[in-house]
């Protein structure tokens, strides 16, 4: 069974190291991004199960980027 994938979206560095640890330890797979646009990239290369989405990061706005996941 295929580990689910969760992307973690933050513009610092420490917040994303942290959940990738903590999460990466429960079994998930974790991709990181820091800002709006990696983060849609990423998405486009390979859609994970979850987004872990923080409302001000670096680029767009966190409800921008919602929007662009939606369409």
């Amino acid at each position: 069974m295929a580990a689910n994938t969760i992307l973690v979206v933050d513009d610092e560095p420490g917040i994303r190291l942290y959940l990738k640890r903590l999460l990466g330890t429960d079994g998930f797979t974790v991709q990181t991004a820091a800002d709006g646009d990696e983060a849609l990239a990423s998405i486009e290369a390979a859609p994970p199960d979850l987004v872990l989405l923080d409302v001000m990061v670096g680029g767009r706005d966190g409800y921008e980027i919602c929007e662009a996941i939606k369409r």
